[in-house]
């Protein structure tokens, strides 16, 4: 069969998955009537709510005679585990770029992941209907990118589409027909090889780039064959990266993305994307092969982890009220499933049998993966996220993680935003007018400045600034950087938060709570004017007697409190807090509850 294997790079928000469902559209793989969801390929609840690609998914359709396996890729750097995997699968990639932003980190990324794997780009400049396009600017850019990236002369002849996704059509050039989105289905065909070092006659190879759980079937493993074929009831075995043999079964199942579903297979053969089940404990980067076979098929490194949380059994007074999963063995071996289908997330059980350190790529990703846990039931007790750092193994200096930052604002609000990275020890690489009033100022600042800095943000630029992150490397340790500057109000006692009392504390600073909410000692209820905590009582009552005075009929009119998000609450907390994470609830408490033990670790902290 004529097949290509592709992949969809883009940054958030530059429509590549409405890009897919219009290509599935048009392609026939639904019925005319057929009602489908609005960005289709994301299917995950969470994907959904915050209109974000979170996991790479792979589609298939059929267009005449040939076959096109597309792969929709993630947009956000913190997902770039996923990313970085799948490229291994195809042969080549279509690089979607905004019309009005030109590329931006995310689209840096991945195409120079691509690039470095020998894979040929078609570039897309999407969105050319919006009324700040520059399509012609942007193509340029984009060529300034591939030349920056090291692309071969191959690779810098790339074709190019001008296209409306939304509308559903790409045309060669800006005055050509805008009809539909066959240019685009021609150009895949002419210009993406068919799957190349495939070996049809030899054993069967194939190495796994995702996986998941399926409740009928078990783990189902997905990758593209690399080699020979595959059957239902075959003998294999799973070899690890270094050669090892990990364990011997036979294939139950094979399915085959068609359209948006699954269909099982009775025989599918090299240079086809395929998941098998039947195996219980290959994972990510193991090859699937014949029982004769030796060598593992090579596989991408993955980036390192660059930011840690400590997870915890949550110990609060109100413990076990909301959720339903609360201890540490439930809690355990929820984290180590999502390290096995997520290569980026690393846990390690610590010391403490109620702690597991968790590291990742980044704060958005691992939020994703304590929202889905709330979501399940699960009670979390979190900690500050915290950088991890590196040792030069020549000069013995600290390491520490290093962000390219990538800011548009309008131009009053560059100098604020300058201002602040400054302090956080960010390094000004390039500022330049981006149109439209606009600024792009460009950062290198060390990931731990940025961690609570992008709310701050959004308050300087009044909503307007866009901020987009990208690791770029370990550099040396920048030194001291401050943190928050105000302390925090701490509920003294177990109760129910009372008007009354919330509206006397109001001078001292904004609430976090409602009134009426549960509270408990230790809990952070607001947000102290100055540098020092204070314990507050928030349960006091008015005092009712038979005497009117104008004094005490004042109604109680509460200032709206600042409710906290999961994201906003972790970027809040200073070293000695914790996140409490319920099914309902987000609650921020110091990690010692009790005011004795917190005043002794205070002491020890300055003996020490």
């Amino acid at each position: 069969m004529d097949l290509r294997n592709i992949a969809i790079i883009a940054h958030v928000d530059h429509g590549k998955t409405t890009l897919v469902d219009v290509l599935l559209k048009q392609s026939g793989t639904f019925r005319e009537n057929q009602q489908v969801a609005e960005r289709a390929m994301d299917s995950n609840d969470l994907e959904r709510e915050r209109g974000i690609t979170i996991l790479a998914k792979c589609t298939s359709l059929m267009w005449h005679d040939l076959r096109i396996n597309i792969v929709d890729t993630p947009g956000h750097a913190d997902f770039g585990g996923e990313v970085e995997r799948i490229l291994s699968m195809v042969d080549g990639v279509v690089v979607l770029v905004d019309a009005a932003e030109g590329p931006l980190p995310q689209t840096k990324f991945v195409v120079g992941k691509a690039l470095r794997l020998g894979l040929r780009p078609i570039v897309i400049i999407n969105k050319v209907d919006r009324p700040d396009a520059r399509p012609h600017e942007v193509h340029d850019e984009v060529f300034d990118l591939f030349s920056a990236l090291d692309a071969s002369d191959d690779q810098l002849d790339f074709p190019t589409l001008f296209a409306s996704g939304r509308n559903g059509w790409a045309a060669e050039s800006l005055e050509a027909p805008r009809e539909n989105m066959d240019p685009l289905f021609d150009l895949i065909r002419r210009h993406v090889p068919p799957p190349h070092q495939i070996e049809y006659d030899a054993p069967f190879r194939m190495l796994v780039t995702t996986l998941e759980a399926n409740p009928y079937l078990g783990r189902l493993l997905t990758g593209r064959i690399q080699s020979g074929t595959v059957r239902p009831n075959m003998p294999v075995k799973a070899l690890a990266r270094d050669g090892r043999v990990l364990e011997s079964g036979r294939i139950t199942k094979i399915l085959a993305f068609r359209g948006l579903e699954r269909v099982g297979l009775e025989e599918a053969m090299a240079g086809d994307i395929v998941a098998v089940a039947g195996l219980t404990g290959a994972t990510v980067a193991d090859t699937i092969c014949d029982p004769g076979v030796t060598e593992p098929v090579a596989s991408q490194p993955i980036d390192p982890p660059t930011l840690a949380m400590t997870f915890l059994v949550n110990a609060s007074p109100l413990a076990g009220r909301e959720g339903d999963k609360v201890t540490s063995r439930v809690i355990r071996d929820r984290l180590l499933r999502e390290a096995e289908g997520n290569v980026a997330i690393k846990v390690t059980v610590t010391e403490d049998a109620d702690a597991f350190e968790v590291a990742g790529r980044g704060e958005l990703q691992l939020g994703i993966l304590i929202e889905t846990m709330r979501r399940e039931g699960f009670e979390l007790a979190i900690s500050r996220p915290r950088v991890l750092f590196q040792t030069d193994p020549d000069t013995g200096q600290r390491l520490e993680p290093i962000e390219e930052v990538v800011v548009d604002v309008d131009e009053e609000f560059s100098g604020a935003v300058v201002n602040k990275m400054s302090e956080r020890k960010a390094e000004l690489t390039e500022m330049r007018p981006s149109g439209g009033g606009k600024v792009r100022v460009c950062f290198l600042a060390p990931s731990r400045g940025l961690i609570g800095y992008h709310n701050e943000f959004l308050t300087d630029t009044r909503g307007t600034g866009i901020m987009n992150r990208l690791y770029h490397g370990y550099a040396p340790f920048k030194g001291m950087i401050p943190g928050r500057r105000t302390g925090a109000l701490i509920s003294n006692g177990d109760g129910n938060a009372v008007a009354y009392a919330m509206w006397n504390l109001e001078e001292r600073g904004p609430m976090l709570i409602e009134p009426g909410v549960a509270v408990y000692q230790g809990m952070i209820i607001g947000e102290h004017t100055r540098g020092n905590d204070l314990e507050v009582n928030v349960l006091k009552g008015k005092q009712l007697t038979n005497i009117r005075t104008t004094s005490k009929d004042e109604a109680v009119r509460l200032t709206p409190p600042i409710l906290m998000t999961l994201e906003k609450a972790l970027a809040y907390i200073s070293d000695d807090e914790l996140v409490e994470v319920t099914p309902k609830s987000i609650r921020l408490r110091k990690r010692l509850l009790d005011p004795n033990e917190r005043k002794r670790a205070a002491k020890l902290a300055e003996a020490g």
